[in-house]
This record gives C-alpha cells, structure tokens and sequence, in this order.
C-alpha cells in the first residue's frame, strides 16, 4: 500500500529524513517509534504530501505521491490532483483539528457532502454509524467545545473515515490526551485494525505497537534504525540506539 524508496526531505540547510526505504503491505498496522525530531511525523505528512520530498520516490497502492513519471523525470501534480488522490487517505492529527463552529455530524459529513457530492441525508446515515461505531452516536449534535479531548479525537476519526479511505495515517493520535482517555481512542484504532484496515501509526504508546501493531520502524535522525516484528523490536532490540531509547520508554 505504500513504498518509500530513498525518500529525502529538507527545510533549507536542514536535512530531516535522509533516505527512508520501508513498505507498508495492504491491511497491516504500521508502527513508526521514535524520539522527538526523528522525522517520523514528517514522514507521515510526506505520504499524502502535505509535505514534498526533495528526493527519492514515494508510492501510495502502486501511484507515485504528488509527481507524474514523464521518461526519468518526475512532474509535480496540480493542487487539484494531488487533492483527488489524497481524498482516498485518511489522516488524524495530534492535535484533534475539528471545526470549531460545526456539531460532530457535522464535522464528519462536510468533506463526503462538499468533496464527493453525498447527498445530506446519505451523508448523515453513514455519519451516525460512523459515530455510533466510535461510540459517540449520543454526541452528534455537541460543538467540540463540549466534548473531552477524547471524544474529539474519536470525532476525528469518524470523519477520517466518512471518506473510505483506503489509508489511515495517525499522527501521535494520543499524546495531546488525558492518560485515562487515551484508552478509548486505542480501542477504536483496535477495532479498525481488526477490520483490516490499512494503518500507518506514529505512536509513543508501545504497548499499542506491540499488542496491535504488524510491523514497527524505529526511526532517530531521520533515518531507519530499526525495523521488524514489533514484538520481537521492543522485547530484543538489536541495535545499540534503540536500546538506549526503549530504556527510557518502557
């Protein structure tokens, strides 16, 4: 589902990931750890180019990112193109980022009904199922004002998901959270996962990784450090860094 191959992003002088090869396979939960400034959450914005590398070549299920191969040179897509293929993957922040002056459904229908054309009350039937799935069915008419930090983000998800993504990327979706809300929103990533979705997870929470994830990446300095089997990675690390950096996390 997605491939990076030599992928290189600078802001000026500073180079933030400095050759990322990895592979996401259809239907696995991807784990991205890692300490602060490591590149992983640039990473992820680079997957739907929200940022644009600055070298290499990224795939999302089997078309490049943001560029057009013409012979052996690559073509950035129009705003309007990137726009329709990023539509087809969902993206949760750290920060909840819902639309302060919209109800949840509401929050959750406006791209369905503005970018696909849903109709209202098609667009609301799925709405409500999407809340009730992130179990918020009785929070439909609340402002984000009115809900935890939890249930925010959970809204969050639901309207991710109101596109049918093929793709789900979560940015650290729990570190802006209450720890006894952390839960909730885990157990919905849970419940996506189950159904075999397709999840991209730059997390701290590594009991997460372990329990949920299919595969793990330690990323530091914008590099790979460390990748495998997130169990056999956080239980026997092989590499002197992530050592260091799981002794402090776990």
């Amino acid at each position: 589902m997605v491939r990076a191959e030599n992928v290189h992003k600078s802001y000026g002088p500073v180079e933030v990931l400095k050759g990322i090869d990895l592979e996401v396979r259809q239907g696995e939960v991807f784990c991205l750890i890692g300490p602060s400034g490591s590149g992983k959450s640039t990473f992820l914005r680079c997957i739907n180019h929200l940022e644009k590398i600055n070298g290499g070549r990224l795939w999302v299920d089997g078309e490049l990112v943001g560029y057009q191969q013409r012979g052996d040179k690559l073509h950035e897509l129009k705003d309007r193109e990137v726009a329709l293929k990023r539509r087809d993957i969902g993206m949760v922040f750290q920060r909840f980022n819902l639309f302060p002056h919209m109800t949840a459904m509401e929050n959750v229908i406006e791209a369905p009904v503005q970018v696909k054309g849903e109709t209202k009350a098609a667009a609301r039937e799925r709405g409500m199922a999407l809340l009730e799935r992130v179990g918020l069915a009785d929070k439909a008419g609340n402002y984000p004002s009115q809900l935890s930090g939890g249930q925010q983000q959970r809204v969050a998800i639901a309207r991710a998901l109101a596109m049918k993504p093929k793709l789900m990327l979560f940015d650290e979706p729990t570190s802006a959270l209450d720890p006894e809300l952390v839960g909730d929103v885990l157990d919905v990533m849970r419940g996506l996962a189950e159904e075999g979705m397709t999840m991209v997870v730059v997390t701290h929470e590594m009991g997460f990784a372990r329990e949920v994830g299919d595969a793990l990446v330690f990323m530091d300095g914008g590099v790979v450090v460390e990748s495998g089997n997130p169990r056999e990675v956080l239980t026997n690390p092989q590499h002197e860094r992530t050592r260091a950096f799981l002794s402090k996390v776990l």
